[in-house]
């Protein structure tokens, strides 16, 4: 009887294990679906998106020649190996050339000194969940709104461009902005990068006198100019500073006319605009050798944004 009771158990064990694997198999099924993230684990945030632009050209090869040639008039009748060397600018000095870079020219002519700055800024952004574009936005307008704009409809309650106030500066944003760690200095310019007198990196607003142009007259660039002087009349219809459409994904334009001491006024006309990450200043002065002449804002507008055009377009090539 032995040899049976063996045969009957067996068949019994193999159920119970086959009971077994199939209950911890259905155990298994559940689990994972109660570890589904989709039912309310968390989720890791995705970070913003990096901007357009990961580096920045050389600047002072940025102006084609034929355009320096235009801007620069003075600089026409200086010999040949001093064309070249006006010709070939003052590149601005800089922390990091990936993140700000800048360059310089002046030329003196027989009637008028003319100088030219241009500045570019990479801006990038430390937090995750704001994106580099968004941060330039922010670095952008608060130039925008240092600037001081007029209301489009014409109407200015408060005090007319290039009187009093203060100015802007592409460096007006902290490291955690995104901004580069240094701004773009040059030292033969003078001026402190901080306060905005710099001429390599300060944004002219409508609210303030430009720095005098380097090399140019004495005197302190910030002197009031005087009660009924051509600075003090409202630009002509059309001209005033006013923001701009079709230059990159945001611009303004700033035209200020001021006096340094007893010199003659001198102009400048800037223009800034963002696209993408990065943010451009184009300032564009010209102070008369006479000191009842006064610069033209038609021309001098026309010029700096025909320059700024071709700026952005070189950014999009």
């Amino acid at each position: 009887m032995q040899p049976k009771a063996r045969h009957a158990y067996l068949p019994g064990l193999a159920a119970l294990l086959v009971a077994v694997v199939a209950g911890c198999s259905g155990g298994g099924a559940d689990g994972g679906s109660a570890a589904d993230p989709k039912a309310g684990s968390p989720t890791t945030a995705t970070a913003a998106a990096p901007g357009k632009y990961r580096t920045l050209r050389e600047p002072c090869g940025a102006v084609p020649l034929s355009m320096l040639k235009d801007l620069l008039p003075g600089a026409a009748s200086l010999p040949e190996d001093q064309q070249t060397k006006v010709y070939g600018g003052t590149a601005a000095v800089t922390y990091d050339t990936d993140r700000r870079v800048g360059c310089n020219w002046k030329a003196d002519g027989a009637d008028a000194s003319h100088q030219l700055v241009i500045d570019l800024e990479r801006v990038v952004s430390y937090d995750p969940a704001v994106s580099d574009d968004d941060r330039a936005q922010e670095v952008y307008t608060r130039k925008e709104t240092s600037a001081a704009l007029p209301s489009p409809s014409g109407t200015n309650t408060g005090t007319p461009p290039g009187t009093s106030g203060t100015s802007g500066t592409p460096g007006d944003s902290s490291p955690d902005t995104g901004s580069a760690t240094g701004p773009a200095t040059d030292p033969k310019a003078g001026g402190d990068p901080d306060n905005g007198t710099n001429p390599n990196t300060t944004t002219q607003t409508g609210a303030s006198s430009p720095a005098a142009p380097s090399g140019g007259a004495s005197g302190s660039p910030g002197t009031p100019v005087t009660p009924g002087s051509p600075s003090e009349t409202p630009p002509a219809e059309g001209l005033e500073p006013r923001l701009l459409d079709g230059l990159g994904d945001a611009a303004f334009l700033n035209d200020v006319l001021a006096r340094s001491g007893s010199a003659a006024q001198h102009r400048t006309v800037s223009v800034v605009f963002r696209t993408s990450n990065v943010i451009v200043t184009v300032r564009y002065t010209e102070q008369p050798a006479l000191t009842a002449s006064v610069p033209d804002s038609a021309e001098l507008q026309d010029k700096a944004r025909t320059l700024a055009k071709r700026l952005a377009e070189e950014l999009d090539e």
